[in-house]
């Protein structure tokens, strides 16, 4: 036995190494810089807790963590909510009256932003948006809606919306398809019980479906809730993080401080408070699928 536990390490090794190369040695080098005073280059001059006090009262990073509470909703709150009722319906009504392949290419149809790059989905976004030629302009302009036409991601009051509804689109195929996944270990008999005794579809979704998959629905809205904290590409390519910082989030506001402003302590401090952050939540997040799953309130 101890023979066969020193040949299973030998095989995590090279994954324990890259980790430990790839994530925990930069981390230790970034933590340990925000406690400097660096514009990186040169020597970095030691400034203790300076970088963290400036912090607290920094505005635009406030703002910043203000929009990621909006890509939250965004990326975790509304495509959990629809991933749960297009899971039902493709599970329970779409399979059963059109059949489970029809159901299956619907899935694909969905998870499909999923699979692209998010460079190509927000260039393709930016075109949809765009305030002059926009596919979305035109379609409302030639359905004699013009007087709804935007400028969608340069107007200051409609930009974070926009973002966030690109978003939607984005991630609704990730909880879409794990609840799908989770549906098929449901006894179908508790469904068929459910209809014999008159039970219509959403007294089903209500009593059986939502039950059924707590354990996905913790995984899903920690998994996405962890990605609209760090989510970076989407604002990147649509918006930069405009106009005038409506759009900012805390990974591009230390992206920007980090390497356009050259204060990289200031930008590696951010950058800790937002990992601090990310992982106080996964812990939490396992630590409530945990008792879910042992069956404690």
């Amino acid at each position: 036995m101890r023979v066969r536990r020193d040949s299973y390490a030998l095989f995590l090794l090279p994954g324990a190494l890259a980790f430990l190369a790839v994530v925990v040695v930069p981390f230790l080098m970034n933590t340990g810089t925000g406690f400097t005073d660096w514009q990186g280059v040169g020597g970095p001059h030691w400034s203790g807790l300076a970088n963290y006090r400036e912090l607290l009262h920094d505005s635009e990073f406030w703002a910043s963590f203000r929009h990621s509470l909006f890509m939250v909703v965004a990326m975790a709150l509304l495509p959990t909510a629809l991933g749960l009722v297009l899971a039902a319906a493709l599970f329970d009504y779409v399979g059963k009256h059109f059949g489970t392949r029809t159901a299956a290419v619907l899935r694909a149809c969905f998870y499909l932003p999923q699979v692209l790059p998010v460079a190509v989905a927000g260039v393709v976004w930016s075109w949809i948006l765009a305030p002059d030629d926009g596919a979305l302009n035109a379609l409302l302009k030639a359905i004699g809606l013009g007087s709804w036409q935007r400028d969608w991601l340069g107007d200051p009051d409609l930009a974070l919306y926009s973002v966030m509804g690109v978003l939607v689109w984005v991630q609704i195929g990730f909880p879409l398809v794990v609840f799908m996944a989770g549906l098929a270990r449901v006894d179908p008999q508790l469904y068929e019980a459910a209809e014999l005794d008159g039970a219509g579809w959403w007294r089903r979704f209500g009593h059986i479906t939502l039950p059924q998959l707590g354990p996905e629905v913790y995984v899903v809205l920690t998994w996405c809730t962890i990605a609209a904290l760090k989510v970076f590409g989407a604002v990147y390519v649509l918006t930069k993080g405009g106009p005038g910082g409506a759009t900012d989030v805390p990974s591009y506001f230390s992206f920007t401080t980090f390497f356009e402003k050259t204060q990289v302590g200031y930008g590696s401090a951010i950058s800790t408070v937002l990992t601090v952050i990310i992982l106080a939540l996964a812990l939490t997040g396992l630590k409530l699928q945990d008792r879910t799953a042992d069956g404690e309130p």
